[in-house]
């Protein structure tokens, strides 16, 4: 999936913003993968700056004090979102961004697959480029004859698969 909605960031559909904190929750979590994970994950985040030198996020101090999400947790992204003027946060957490107190905020929650077929709608070529490149690492990668549909399935981009396999 990040792949994929990296992909199109860098083909130009959008710019992608995060803040230190988003990149330090990700390489914390990677350690569950193995001891090697947060490793991985570092790197990957310091490739990130590169692709995307203006991605990164201040939240002035204190700002997420004014902000208020069922998870407390999650407050610093909501804080980011607004400190950026981002029109939207991407995830999969429906249930801890709940769209009418983003609203209030200015900021609408977007799910990875609907965004990502909305940008296919509007430029296909774009979309089915990166998936192409996608697809291909994957390939490089595991050793095995992926299909686009199956492996965006996996990613949890299904609508995305089937738009782009039919």
């Amino acid at each position: 999936m990040r792949q994929m909605v990296l992909g199109v960031a860098e083909a130009g559909a959008f710019t992608p913003l995060w803040s230190d904190r988003i990149e330090e929750e990700w390489a914390r979590a990677a350690r569950k993968i193995g001891p090697e994970g947060e490793t991985l994950a570092r790197g990957e985040i310091a490739a990130l700056s590169l692709r995307f030198p203006e991605a990164v996020v201040r939240v002035p101090p204190g700002k997420e004090r004014r902000f208020w999400l069922p998870d407390p947790a999650d407050i610093h992204v909501l804080a980011a979102a607004v400190s950026a003027s981002a029109d939207a946060i991407m995830t999969l957490n429906a249930k801890d961004f709940p769209r009418n107190v983003l609203a209030e905020e200015g900021v609408s929650r977007v799910d990875p697959d609907n965004y990502l077929v909305g940008v296919w709608q509007a430029q296909p070529a774009l979309v089915a480029a990166v998936a192409q490149d996608v697809l291909a690492e994957a390939r490089r990668l595991s050793g095995e004859a992926w299909e686009m549909r199956a492996l965006l399935r996996k990613a949890r981009l299904p609508r995305l698969g089937k738009a782009l396999a039919g």
